[in-house]
């Protein structure tokens, strides 16, 4: 079931690079079914908190007509940043699930999972479709390079 989750997840991703935007996507699942569904979105809409996961957090609140949703799961192709993880503890998550590491190590993952900071904690488990999840990135700043160099 993880791997079919983030596949969903990983199809976002495609979704945001098809846009122009770093390929990063999230779907929140509830009761083994998706409820919603985000894709990066920041250069877009010029927003800086357009990220995947909290954008797919928020239509999720929007259609349990809830900010808490305790009984839901995340999954994102990338280690959420501090912001995501921070937006993830505030709705009361159970558990994110993410596929590529952050390599620049700007996530904390570990560290706010744990933290207790507004009396929750969040379960996580990184690694998954790894290979998958960092080969969308790598191909996206890959031709991204590609296509500022020949300009």
């Amino acid at each position: 079931m993880v791997d079919k989750f983030m596949k969903a997840a990983l199809k976002c991703a495609e979704k945001a690079a098809e846009e122009g935007e770093v390929p990063i996507g999230a779907v929140v699942v509830l009761d083994g079914k998706i409820i919603a569904r985000g894709h990066n979105r920041r250069t877009k809409r010029q927003i800086a908190t357009a990220h995947a996961e909290i954008e797919a957090i928020e239509k999720a609140c929007k259609k349990l007509k809830s900010w808490r949703i305790p009984e839901c799961e995340i999954y994102v192709t990338l280690e959420p940043c501090p912001m995501c993880m921070g937006a993830m503890l505030n709705a009361r998550i159970k558990k994110v699930y993410f596929g590529a590491y952050e390599a620049k190590g700007r996530a904390m993952t570990e560290a706010l999972a744990s933290s207790n900071l507004v009396n929750h904690r969040i379960e996580y488990e990184g690694g998954v479709m790894e290979k998958e999840c960092a080969e969308v990135l790598s191909k996206f700043f890959f031709d991204m390079r590609k296509r500022e160099k020949d300009c």
